[in-house]
């Protein structure tokens, strides 16, 4: 199993409307071979302090993650090469939603749950 991750940084005062763009979505991934589940994580702006040991409150830009997992890193390039992949990223947001560029990240599972 595969997991892609799309680091993405929102723009301040655009957040909910980066997400409502998953939630109205047209669902065209969930129909393609090898997909198996999603998610769109929210950044949480509190970070750890190592030298102080302690979790503070952080003005820093977090990341929306939009992770898909999939069967095969085939399945993934399958679904990118599809007319699905074209249509469904064809309606792109405004430029202003994004405070810079995306990180697009490729992880294989090593270790999983213990069956």
């Amino acid at each position: 199993m595969i997991i892609v991750t799309n680091r993405i940084p929102v723009a301040a005062g655009h957040e909910e409307e980066f997400e409502d763009r998953f939630r109205n979505r047209a669902h065209l991934i969930e129909n393609s071979p090898g997909f198996i589940k999603n998610h769109v994580l929210r950044p949480i702006k509190r970070r750890f302090d190592h030298q102080t040991g302690a979790w503070a409150d952080s003005d820093e830009l977090g990341y929306h993650l939009v992770q898909t997992y999939w069967e095969s890193e085939q399945a993934f390039w399958d679904w990118t090469n599809s007319e699905s992949f074209r249509k469904a990223h064809s309606n792109r947001p405004p430029a202003e939603m994004f405070a810079g560029p995306n990180v697009l990240e490729i992880h294989e599972v090593a270790l999983g749950p213990q069956e």
